[in-house]
């Protein structure tokens, strides 16, 4: 599937997704690859997946990710594991869009979506 024959939604978390390989267009079952962005200033909201393992992998742009207590900066080339259950969250600290693959696994789904409350 190519990114630019897929539309874009808004996750549960607030970011915009393009899906690339998920259940819905390929016959991928274990796993999902999209592509998030997020305009400058903007921020997922802070969330879980009790199930899924993700990964996050920048493109462009710059950020800050948290993982649970984990604090830092991310840029292009960066890999983030986010861990089943780990409370997370990405912020848009540059200019640009910060754009970002995730793969999933299990596949992304708004089900395994946990927003926390806000602090």
């Amino acid at each position: 599937m190519n990114r630019d024959r897929s539309l874009p939604f808004i996750t549960k978390d607030g970011s915009e997704i393009r899906s690339i390989l998920d259940r819905t267009n390929s016959s991928a079952a274990q796993q999902s690859l999209a592509e998030a962005t997020l305009p400058p200033g903007a921020a997922t909201e802070a969330h879980r997946h009790p199930r899924t393992e993700e990964i996050y992998y920048v493109l462009r742009g710059m950020g800050l990710m948290t993982v649970e207590a984990d604090r830092r900066p991310v840029g292009p080339g960066d890999g983030i594991l986010i861990p089943p259950g780990a409370r997370h969250q990405i912020r848009n600290t540059g200019a640009e869009r910060l754009v970002f693959l995730c793969c999933c696994a299990p596949p992304y789904s708004h089900e395994d979506t946990v927003l926390e409350p806000r602090a």
